[in-house]
């Protein structure tokens, strides 16, 4: 039985917004891509999009909200940004940046672990900050601020943890097991399960950037401070690939595991326009490395940023 056609929902506010809409997700189901998009103008509201309301394991994105409530610990004077902790690559959660690339131990400041977490998305600096604001703490933090289509779960070494659990030490089963659960509907790998991932949707997380960008949130130290940490992700294959110029500044966050290929953000452009992106990608293939879908994510923001500013 082959499986079901996939109908997205579209968001729009007109029909030439629902034609961008359209013409995104036909290109990114030709590359063999399920997901959810959206774009909102912060300052005018209009919008466009597919399927946002859909919870999505969010992998690395998840280090914003994660951000957003150690920030306004800072901010409330409960936590020092000078605090050093030390990670030692021999216990510490593994990934191929930062401190869980190193091989020797090594004493940061609180500040600085952040830095790590959302410029070079650093999976040991985020699980350092974990053990000071623990995972039920963030969530908690981000019910009370009405944060309720994003969760955060479990620490970001649970992600290999659980592809380990499943496949192994083979990398390449685990990819194949998520591809395969992704059209069964069955999740071998738990943390890709939206019940049991650190997981949000596409509406949620553009909401919460909107209002980290218009200090709706927390206090304005912490967004400020947030703010100023997307702008330095050294990460620019995906929505900021279209968008670079001199007039336009952006500050985002990937997430990439398995076949999950993210990136949430926001647009700024000396026009005064300010659009906030989320887009979520599940591929249908195995392939550790997919230009064309990270392709595909950046003209889905170059065609939504020029479809919906001023």
């Amino acid at each position: 039985m082959s499986a079901a056609v996939h109908h997205p929902v579209y968001t729009g506010d007109d029909g030439t917004l629902l034609d961008v809409a359209g013409a995104i997700a036909t290109e990114w189901a030709a590359l063999g891509v399920r997901g959810s998009f959206l774009a909102r103008n912060i300052d005018t509201g209009g919008q466009l999009g597919f399927d946002i309301e859909e919870s999505t394991p969010l992998a690395s994105v998840a280090k914003v909200p994660i951000a957003l409530v150690t920030l306004d610990r800072i901010a409330s004077g409960d936590l020092d940004p000078a605090h050093p902790v030390t990670v030692d690559p021999g216990t510490s959660s593994v990934g191929p940046t930062g401190l869980a690339a190193f091989r020797h131990p090594a004493t940061v400041a609180v500040g600085d672990l952040l830095l790590l977490m959302l410029s070079v998305s650093d999976n040991a600096a985020a699980d350092a900050l974990l053990d000071l604001v623990p995972v039920a703490d963030v969530d908690a933090r981000l019910r009370a601020w009405g944060c309720d289509g994003i969760r955060v779960r479990h620490r970001m070494n649970h992600l290999y943890e659980c592809a380990a659990g499943a496949a192994g030490n083979d990398f390449s089963l685990a990819l194949e097991l998520a591809v395969r659960d992704e059209r069964t509907g069955r999740h071998t790998i738990e943390t890709l399960d939206p019940a049991h991932a650190n997981a949000g949707s596409a509406a949620a997380l553009v909401g919460l950037l909107q209002r980290v960008w218009c200090d709706e949130i927390a206090g304005p130290g912490a967004t400020a401070e947030l703010r100023r940490l997307m702008g330095l992700q050294v990460f620019t294959q995906r929505l900021a690939s279209e968008l670079r110029a001199d007039s336009l500044r952006w500050s985002g966050k990937t997430g990439t595991f398995l076949h999950l290929r993210h990136e949430i953000g926001v647009l700024e452009a000396d026009s005064g326009d300010r659009v906030a992106m989320a887009a979520l990608t599940r591929a249908g293939r195995r392939a550790g490395l997919a230009a064309d879908i990270d392709l595909a994510i950046g003209v889905a923001g170059r065609e939504a940023f020029e479809a919906l500013r001023g």
